[in-house]
């Protein structure tokens, strides 16, 4: 964890990081503020509610910087389809560097939680929700058609998070490299709009 962060920001940075590896449920008050080298106390004067505080702050603020990857390691490419095959790659190297800690915190707590915790699930659906908005605009922007837009959003979306769990469960990229590229080739294909 980093040090040079203010307390506030490492228990959310910590939350954060132990819902990628071990879910909502299996994660500790202790093992937070152990992770963020603080103090108990610090987390009840900054997130008084607890850990399903800390939780919401932390699925939020990942749920930003994951939606905020998009253009990052989109736009560099002209071809889509080369964009999105290399986002799979690079979430396939950053998944096995990671040594398999799923890299959607938001999808693991949204998986687990959806029956139990309704104010996650909530703050989940909302972050998701967002993913698709802005995900479908970026690929408007991009070229295609609003309709097709939103499609290629959910179904990349829908791909990427089953991709994660084939990938933490055989300890294999091959679920991410084999999805990029299917996606690729089809998105690759799709027409795009005049003036693009």
């Amino acid at each position: 964890m980093t040090e040079s962060l203010p307390t506030r920001d490492r228990l959310v940075a910590a939350m954060a990081d132990l819902m990628r590896f071990q879910g909502y449920g299996a994660t500790s008050v202790k093992q937070i503020v152990d992770h963020a080298s603080a103090p108990v106390g610090s987390l009840y004067h900054f997130f008084p509610q607890g850990k399903r505080q800390i939780a919401a702050d932390a699925l939020r603020s990942t749920g930003a910087a994951y939606i905020a990857l998009v253009p990052v390691l989109l736009d560099p490419h002209d071809d889509l389809g080369d964009g999105i095959r290399a986002f799979f790659d690079a979430a396939a190297e950053d998944m096995e560097r990671a040594g398999w800690a799923n890299m959607c915190p938001v999808g693991t707590v949204a998986a687990e939680i959806a029956d139990t915790e309704p104010e996650l699930r909530e703050i989940a659906a909302g972050i998701v929700s967002s993913w698709i908005d802005q995900s479908t605009a970026y690929f408007v922007g991009r070229g295609l058609d609003p309709d097709l837009a939103r499609r290629v959003t959910v179904m990349a979306l829908a791909a990427l998070e089953g991709a994660f769990l084939l990938a933490r469960t055989l300890r294999s990229t091959e679920s991410l490299h084999v999805t990029g590229e299917t996606l690729a080739g089809l998105v690759s294909h799709l027409p795009l709009t005049a003036g693009t």
